[in-house]
């Protein structure tokens, strides 16, 4: 199935539909962007998408100093620290995270963890794209690779609230 933009201004991304990007260490795995307000001329601005991290792996601890983010876990086992408290993740789990909320999701388990994403207003689909190697199907999953040399400046040109912008 190919994207859909219906003339209600509604749009519909098959199963392998959106932009994928494999992910540097320390997840490892991989983003699949799927929305963003920008894109769809939508009212509300966001973005949305999924993530999968490998076993044993983590996102690292972090947090958006004004945005506001939705997760819900639909795949595998795992933990999330928020706010320096370990709460356990398995599909169906769901979280809010408000602004300045510090998070940091492990995955614990023995096959993927893998999580529905809403960033609003958005821009995590940006970060995901600059730090991240295009996946391009039917190729394999390339070996653990670093984060970019300008992380820094991808940080504090995008979403999170440790930078200085």
């Amino acid at each position: 199935m190919d994207k859909y933009i219906l003339p209600s201004g509604s749009s519909l991304l098959g199963p392998k539909d959106g932009d994928s990007y494999w992910q540097p260490v320390p997840a490892n795995g991989f983003v699949r962007t799927l929305f963003n307000s920008k894109a769809l001329q939508a009212k509300t601005a966001f973005s949305a998408g999924t993530q999968t991290i490998d076993p044993g792996c983590y996102v690292r601890e972090h947090m958006h100093d004004e945005h506001e983010e939705l997760i819900y876990i639909f795949e595998g086992r795992g933990e999330v620290e928020l706010n320096g408290t370990v709460y356990q993740l398995e599909p169906g789990s769901s979280l809010f995270l408000a602004p300045k909320s510090k998070h940091k999701f492990t995955n614990t388990g023995s096959g993927p963890l893998s999580f529905f994403w809403i960033l609003m207003p958005g821009g995590l689909d940006d970060f995901f794209r600059q730090i991240g190697r295009p996946k391009v199907k039917g190729e394999p999953q390339p070996e653990p690779f670093d984060r970019p040399d300008n992380i820094a400046e991808i940080e504090a040109n995008t979403v999170f609230g440790w930078t200085k912008k």
